[in-house]
């Protein structure tokens, strides 16, 4: 379980094709201090650490998570959100994110808005049935609120932090992003429907 809340950005050393699958080596500083069997987010995709030796963090994408993610576009020289696993009595400071990407969403727009920023993605019809406006949406692992909404897509405010902090500044129009719909909007949906 993560919050979306990001701790850093780490830069991907390799991503090594294996099949239809990616073993990646990607360098961190705070992060990379994780063990062997440690959950870590990465762009939102909950992945298991295999090896740490300090400086860098290895995991392996399997085709599941390559066909729902863009983890299988990634390339040495690219940065992606980094988040450790949530422990027992941390803060929770963003909204219940599992790391259990649910697809890919296209940028419209980044544009800034004051201080800040404005996001607009497309998002596929059947994630965009579980976005309502003031709700969450992970997107690259990042926790956000949803400022607005249409049949088209979601808007979302991107504070000064959070661009400073993520990878969602250097978004631009036609970019692919993880995204994470509310898991309890997901629960909702299936226990109506029973």
């Amino acid at each position: 379980m993560f919050t979306g809340i990001v701790r850093e950005r780490g830069r991907v050393v390799s991503a090594d094709r294996n099949g239809a699958g990616v073993h990646l080596r990607i360098a961190a500083a705070e992060t990379a201090q994780a063990a062997p069997g440690d959950s870590i987010s990465v762009s939102g995709c909950c992945l298991t650490v295999t090896k740490a030796d300090g400086e860098a963090l290895e995991f392996d994408a399997v085709p599941e998570t390559i066909a729902r993610t863009t983890l299988g576009a990634l390339e040495a020289g690219a940065e992606v959100n980094l988040e450790p696993a949530l422990r027992a009595g941390e803060p929770l400071g963003g909204h219940f994110v599992q790391g259990h990407v649910d697809g890919r969403a296209r940028v419209s727009r980044l544009e800034p808005q004051g201080e800040g920023a404005r996001l607009r993605l497309q998002l596929p019809a059947e994630l965009q049935r579980y976005c309502v406006e003031k709700g969450s949406l992970a997107v690259d692992g990042v926790s956000l609120t949803i400022a607005a909404l249409d049949d088209d897509g979601v808007e979302l405010a991107l504070v000064p932090f959070t661009l400073e902090h993520t990878t969602l500044r250097a978004l631009g129009p036609g970019d692919e992003v993880n995204v994470e719909v509310d898991l309890l909007a997901k629960y909702a949906e299936r226990l109506a429907s029973a």
